[in-house]
C-alpha cells in the first residue's frame, strides 16, 4: 500500500499503521497463496472450498453463502472440481431431494499438501513471533474475522486446513 506524503516529523494515527500492516501482510499471504495454488493448479477460491468442506458437507447454496458467489458460479466451480476428483455431490441424508457437496479423499490429500506448503512458505514470517505471540495473533485475527461476520469462525476456529 502506498503511503501518502506526510510532513517530516508527523506520525500517522495508530489506526493507519494497523491498516497499513494488515494490508502489507495480506499481500504477503496472498502472494504465497497464489504461488502455492498455481503450483497445484488450484485457484485460491477452490482451495477455500476444499478447506470449508474439510469437516462438513454442504449444499451448493450454503457454499455460495460462505464465498459470496452466486449459485451458478458455485455450481461451475463444484463441477470442475468433481471432474478432477476433488469433491463430489452426494444425496442429503435429511432430504432425499437435496444434494450435498463433500470433499473426496483425493481432495483432502491435496488440500493437506497445499496447506503444508503454505505453512512452510509463511514460516519465515510466523517464526519471527514467539509461541505466545503467535497464539495471541491467532486469537486477535479470529476476533477480527468474527466481527466481519464470517460464518466459519467459531464453527471450526480456522479454515486454513
Amino acid at each position: 500500500m502506498t503511503k501518502p506524503n506526510r510532513k517530516a516529523g508527523t506520525r500517522p494515527p495508530a489506526h493507519d499503521d494497523l491498516v497499513d500492516s494488515l494490508v502489507q501482510n495480506a499481500f504477503t499471504t496472498m502472494t504465497v497463496l497464489n504461488r502455492v495454488c498455481a503450483e497445484h493448479d488450484l485457484s485460491p477460491t477452490l482451495l477455500r472450498v476444499l478447506a470449508i468442506l474439510w469437516d462438513r458437507r454442504l449444499k451448493i447454496t450454503e457454499l455460495s453463502g460462505y464465498l459470496g458467489l452466486d449459485k451458478s458460479s458455485m455450481t461451475g466451480l463444484v463441477g470442475r472440481a468433481e471432474k478432477r476428483g476433488l469433491m463430489q455431490r452426494v444425496r442429503n441424508a435429511d432430504d432425499g431431494r437435496a444434494v450435498d457437496v463433500v470433499i473426496t479423499e483425493e481432495g483432502a490429500v491435496l488440500a493437506e499438501r497445499v496447506r503444508g506448503k503454505i505453512a512452510g512458505a509463511l514460516r519465515p514470517v510466523t517464526d519471527t513471533l514467539n509461541a505466545a505471540d503467535r497464539q495471541r495473533l491467532h486469537l486477535l485475527l479470529q476476533q477480527m474475522q468474527a466481527v466481519k461476520g464470517d460464518p466459519l469462525v467459531g464453527a471450526r476456529g480456522s479454515e486454513s486446513r
